[in-house]
């Protein structure tokens, strides 16, 4: 059978979908680019927001159509929103066929094969201690980029996240094996390799900890570029900052979520740092890592927040100077422990609070990209621009966009471009090197 695959989400979603496409190949499925002609369709899912699961929610609703018209079409709901709704999906939307959470992906084709000759909806949702999917390999797509997952779920329990409950404890691959998987990536063609974790620097597999794994990675022939995602500031390390410092392979960028610049918020959330811990640490990064860009993310509204708190927050992005930050109004996640605090902060003012934040952050983030106006940058094309199909958009070690007229360069390709201006979050540019001399370094 042809079968889509609908990817929501966060990055570990993207890989666990290039997992499960990885297995449906093997059971002899084939995939297809056209929805009306996949006779196995799968939303994979996230549960991290309520907008993130109503999305799902009414793409499922625009699917009911499709499923009348050819009922032996099978409609799967996979990942975080099938662990965290799995009962009420199919009360509300009898047409689902399957409802797979994220340790059960090695059932599916077993499950679409009994699917296909019994009227029972299975669902398997149960979470693992040990699964890691550790011999299988995913099936990605044709980019520039490798996400490889070094470990599932995740033990820190802030009291906004629902994905202790959705994926599990924290379990990490062997380094060995991650290892194998990128020397495997780079012998498919891919240049750039991204390693994935709900708390990626929290890694660890016997003696090895996520230093020891980004050294190894790093040291793998072929490896042009190294990223990785998302850390936690109390696992940010001096022996990771020591090797990024050592290899020039691994990009200078890191995402570093603040989440609240108040104390007493902090401490509600239960993120393990101070305010003043955390603005220590990013010093300590551009110390060790100059030029090295920071982003993060920060929740406004959440519970019993102040006007004071939210202050703080704003003042914390002041004295950072982030490249760019995601920002959100607090959601309440069923089963977490932030919605027992009964002092939710009014949506309005949610709102008032996020455009506030919002409004800080875009001069911040422009005058972090005019810094590099004049200067010449390695741009790892990636795609072409939104702007015009005449521009190609690639992006800098340090994780800015670039976009530039293609004239004789190719996806794939790493090109030096002149840095002209700087519009939005992206720079503007032009060709300005020999792209055979280019290449040639590795």
């Amino acid at each position: 059978m042809q079968y889509f695959i609908e990817t929501y989400g966060c990055q570990m979603n993207v890989a666990d979908s290039e997992l499960v496409a990885g297995l449906l190949n093997g059971a002899g499925h084939q995939p297809t680019a056209r929805i009306d002609e996949a006779g196995i369709i799968l939303l994979n899912t996230c549960s991290v927001r309520e907008k993130a699961e109503e999305t799902v929610l009414n793409r499922l609703s625009q699917l009911a159509a499709l499923k009348k018209r050819d009922p032996g079409t099978l409609i799967g709901v996979l990942g975080c929103t099938a662990k965290n709704l799995a009962e009420s999906l199919l009360e509300s939307m009898p047409f689902v066929d399957l409802v797979l959470g994220p340790d059960s992906y090695r059932r599916l084709p077993q499950i679409i094969n009994e699917r296909q000759t019994s009227n029972v909806h299975p669902v398997d949702t149960k979470l693992s201690r040990i699964e890691l999917y550790e011999d299988l390999y995913p099936s990605r797509a044709a980019s520039v980029n490798a996400w490889i997952s070094i470990m599932r779920g995740c033990n820190k329990f802030c009291t906004f996240c629902v994905v202790p409950f959705t994926r599990g404890r924290e379990r990490s691959r062997a380094l060995a094996g991650i290892v194998e998987e990128a020397r495997s990536a780079v012998g498919q063609g891919f240049q750039e390799i991204t390693l994935l974790g709900q708390n990626v620097n929290s890694y660890r597999s016997g003696t090895d900890g996520f230093a020891q794994l980004l050294a190894a990675v790093a040291a793998v022939p072929g490896v042009r570029r190294l990223r990785f995602i998302s850390p936690h500031p109390s696992d940010m390390g001096e022996d990771v900052l020591a090797v990024m410092a050592a290899h020039y392979n691994i990009c200078k960028s890191i995402h570093l979520p603040l989440q609240a610049g108040a104390d007493r918020v902090l401490r509600r959330m239960n993120r393990t740092y101070t305010k003043q811990e955390y603005l220590q640490l990013a010093a300590r990064i551009r110390e060790v890592l100059p030029g090295c860009t920071l982003s993060t993310d920060i929740i406004v509204g959440f519970p019993g927040e102040t006007e004071a708190e939210f202050g703080e927050t704003l003042e914390v992005m002041r004295q950072v100077q982030f490249d760019s930050a995601f920002t959100f109004k607090y959601s309440p996640r069923p089963g977490t422990k932030a919605t027992e605090y009964h002092d939710p902060v009014n949506d309005a003012v949610k709102q008032a609070r996020l455009d506030r934040l919002i409004t800080l952050q875009k001069p911040i983030s422009l005058r972090r990209n005019q810094q590099l106006i004049g200067s010449t940058v390695e741009v790892l094309i990636e795609k072409e621009s939104k702007k015009s199909p005449q521009q190609w958009a690639g992006r800098t070690d340090s994780n800015k966009w670039v976009v530039f007229d293609k004239e004789w360069s190719q996806p794939g390709e790493f090109v030096n471009v002149h840095v002209d201006g700087s519009f939005g979050i992206a720079l503007q540019g032009h060709l300005n090197s020999d792209l055979e001399a280019l290449n040639a370094v590795a």
